[in-house]
C-alpha cells in the first residue's frame, strides 16, 4: 500500500534529561550524562562508568500491582510513553476507540532474573516468587506492561536484536503501517541501567577505564577512545498513518521515510563495515533518495575500536562526495543499548526541529578511518530537512533508519 508513516508523538527518559526539552538544551550545550557509579567498584567491576539515572517515582501513575510487575526499564518506559501519548493528544478516550500496536525494543531484564533467584536461593520455595517477579523477568515484560498499561489493543510484539533493537522497532512499526496493518503504533527502545545488567560486558573489557574523567570517556571516532560506556533509559515514538493524523489534526514532528536492515553473518561480536554499507543502502533504497539527499547521520559509534572503524569506512562509502555531517550523540550519553536506535531518532527530531548538529564532544584526533569523515565536534547551527540514524547489534544485526521533515 505504501502509505506515508508520520510521527505524531515522541517521549524521552535518559542520561540528558527526564522531558523533551530537557534533553534539546543539553544536546545543545554538548553536555555528558556519564558518571561514576560507587556501586559498581563495590560490586567488582573493573569500570564504574555509567549514564546516571534515576529510578523514577510512579506511585502517582500506576497502582501498587502494575508496580510489582515493571522492571527497572519498563519504569524507564513508562515515562517515555507518557510523554509520547501526551505530546500525540491520545488520551485514556482516545486509546478506548483505537486499535494502538506496540513494538518496543529490550533485551534484558538481568535485575529481574537475579532477584528472583536470590528468593529461590535464599528461601528455597518458587511460591515466594509471585507473580509480579515471573512477569518482570521476561525479555518482553516492556511490551506486554506497557499494552497492559495503557490498554493498547493492536499488535504487541517485543524486538529483542540488541543493541538495534529499539531502531528494529521503529522500522518494524514503520513497516506495519506503511502496509495497512495498523494505523497507529507505539514503538521505541529501553535500557536497564543498574550495576547487574552489564557485568559480563565489563568482563569482556568492552568499558573504557577513564574514569578520572567521566565526561571524556566516551569518544567515539576518536584515536584516543579505550572503550564504550553503558547507559540506558527509554525513549518512545508514537507512528501514524498519515490520513489518520491528518483526520484527527494531530501535530506531525517528522516522517519515516526509510528503513533498512542487514546481517553480518560474520562472529558474533564482528562489525561490518560491508553489512554497515548495506543497511544504509537498503534504507536510502526504501525512501527512494540518494546519499546527498541525507542532512545529517547520527552514527551508531559507540567509542570501541573495530566497531567504530567499520562505520566510519561504510560513511566514507557512501557519503564522501557530499561531506554529510556525522556525530555521535553516544559521546554525551553512552551506549543506550537496547534503547540507543530509538533514543537517536529522538535525539535527532530534537536537533532538526531546533535546527543544529548536536556535537561528537570529546573528538579531538581522528581515527585513521574517520579522517575523512565530517565529524561535528561543536554544536552546529544547522537546517535538518532529512536525518539518517544508525544502530548496529552484536550477532551482526543492522538497522538504519531515514526520517524526514513532514511536507
Amino acid at each position: 500500500m505504501n502509505r506515508r508513516v508520520v510521527i505524531t508523538g515522541v517521549g524521552i527518559y535518559s542520561c540528558l534529561g527526564k522531558s523533551l526539552d530537557e534533553v534539546a538544551l543539553s544536546l545543545y550545550q554538548g553536555r555528558s550524562g556519564i558518571g561514576v557509579d560507587p556501586a559498581r567498584t563495590e560490586y567488582g567491576y573493573r569500570s564504574p562508568l555509567t549514564g546516571i539515572l534515576e529510578r523514577p517515582e510512579l506511585n502517582v501513575l500506576i497502582d501498587r500491582r502494575m508496580r510489582q510487575s515493571l522492571p527497572e526499564e519498563g519504569a524507564f518506559a513508562l515515562m517515555a510513553t507518557c510523554e509520547a501519548l501526551r505530546t500525540a493528544g491520545m488520551d485514556d478516550d482516545f486509546r478506548a476507540k483505537e486499535e494502538i500496536g506496540v513494538f518496543y525494543g529490550n533485551d534484558t531484564s538481568a535485575q529481574a532474573v537475579i532477584e528472583v533467584h536470590e528468593i529461590m536461593r535464599e528461601k528455597k520455595d518458587s511460591m515466594l516468587i509471585g507473580a509480579g517477579g515471573a512477569f518482570r523477568s521476561m525479555t518482553s515484560a516492556v511490551s506486554m506492561n506497557l499494552s497492559t498499561i495503557f490498554k493498547l489493543r493492536g499488535a504487541n510484539i517485543s524486538v529483542a536484536a540488541a543493541c538495534a533493537s529499539g531502531s528494529h522497532a521503529v522500522g518494524l512499526g514503520y513497516t506495519f503501517i506503511r502496509n495497512g496493518m495498523q494505523d497507529v503504533v507505539l514503538c521505541g527502545g529501553a535500557q536497564e541501567t543498574n550495576l547487574y545488567s552489564m557485568a559480563g560486558f565489563d568482563g569482556l573489557s568492552a568499558f573504557s577505564m577513564r574514569i578520572d574523567e567521566p565526561a571524556k570517556a566516551s569518544r567515539p571516532f576518536d584515536a584516543s577512545r579505550d572503550g564504550l560506556v553503558p547507559s540506558g533509559g527509554a525513549a518512545s515514538l508514537i507512528l501514524e498513518d498519515e490520513e489518520h493524523a491528518l483526520k484527527r489534526g494531530a501535530a506531525i514532528y517528522g516522517e519515516v521515510a526509510g528503513y533498512g536492515f542487514s546481517s553480518n553473518g560474520g562472529q558474533i561480536s564482528q562489525a561490518s563495515e560491508v553489512g554497515s554499507a548495506i543497511s544504509m543502502e537498503r534504507a536510502l533504497a526504501d525512501a527512494g533518495m540518494k546519499a546527498y539527499d541525507i542532512d545529517y547521520i547520527n552514527a551508531h559509534a559507540t567509542s570501541t575500536l573495530q566497531g567504530d572503524r567499520c562505520e566510519a569506512m561504510a560513511i566514507d562509502k557512501l557519503f564522501a562526495a557530499s561531506r554529510t555531517p556525522v556525530s555521535s550523540t553516544k559521546s554525551m550519553t553512552g551506549h543506550e543499548c537496547w534503547m540507543a536506535g530509538a533514543s537517536e531518532i529522538v535525539y535527532s527530531l530534537l536537533m532538526m526541529k531546533n535546527n543544529f548538529i548536536a556535537p561528537n564532544i570529546n573528538f579531538e584526533t581522528p581515527d585513521e578511518a574517520a579522517v575523512n569523515l565530517n565529524v561535528i565536534s561543536r554544536t552546529k547551527g544547522r537546517k535538518i530537512d532529512v536525518f539518517l540514524s544508525n544502530s548496529f547489534g552484536f550477532g551482526g544485526t543492522n538497522s538504519t533508519v531515514i526520517v524526514k521533515k513532514y511536507k
